[in-house]
């Protein structure tokens, strides 16, 4: 077994007995964040199983896609979405996470082929307040649903966030809680819609998100190890 899928096995192994201790009967879904990673380690964590990847950086990302073809991966955007980037974004992945403006989901709507299934989307929320951090407001988040709602290609899934960090697990747990709260509001007002999705989680605070209902956690360096972003070809060694 490689240490990828060591690491893979511990990380699933810890989102079972946060399911289990919490009481989760849904499902969680392990998101690995693959960026400023080479391939080959990607083409490991998929000959383990895993086939959601997440991604930061949108050209590093294509050059992946263009690398892995034929796997039956599913691809998410999880990095900051630009307005000049909007067309390959929506071209090229199954997910974006980032969504906080009414006008990127209009160009990504525009920019989504006919031929595809509707874009996945999930609308990013400053859940803690913080300035250095992209998100509307719980305030704000209504009007930009409603928004979104009415793109044809996009299908609005649900809510992300990236609390302001705390090891203080009840803090954790409260920001979460606030952005579950969000998500079961949007459900009511949309009845319609899928909104089945709490992107939320990282390796600090997975087990607190899971108890307040994620169903996609984000990890990286637990699967992956550290960073190095001084790398410049994240293609090396593709297989």
């Amino acid at each position: 077994m490689s240490h990828i899928a060591e690491n893979l096995a511990q990380v699933r192994a810890q989102i079972q007995a946060a399911r289990s201790r919490f009481n989760r009967k849904d499902d969680v879904q392990l998101l690995a964040v693959s960026k400023t990673k080479p391939v080959a380690l990607l083409l490991e964590a998929w000959q383990s199983g895993q086939r959601h990847f997440g991604e930061n950086y949108l050209q590093e990302a294509l050059d992946k896609i263009a690398a892995l073809p034929d796997k039956g991966i599913i691809w998410h955007f999880i990095g900051p979405v630009q307005s000049n980037k909007t067309t390959p974004l929506a071209e090229n992945f199954d997910w974006i996470h980032c969504v906080d403006r009414a006008r990127i989901a209009r160009r990504l709507n525009d920019a989504r082929s006919d031929s595809q299934p509707a874009l996945n989307i999930c609308l990013q929320v400053n859940i803690s307040g913080e300035s250095s951090k992209s998100g509307v407001s719980i305030d704000e988040l209504p009007a930009l649903a409603a928004e979104v709602s009415r793109y044809p290609k996009l299908n609005l899934r649900g809510l992300m966030a990236i609390p302001a960090s705390s090891h203080i697990f009840e803090e954790q747990q409260y920001a979460f809680s606030q952005l579950a709260c969000a998500l079961q509001a949007l459900q009511q007002d949309h009845p319609s819609l899928p909104l089945d999705t709490l992107s939320m989680g990282m390796s600090n605070d997975l087990d607190a998100a899971i108890s307040q209902g994620a169903t996609f956690v984000r990890i990286g360096t637990a699967i992956f190890g550290a960073r190095d972003y001084s790398t410049k070809n994240p293609l090396r060694n593709p297989t």
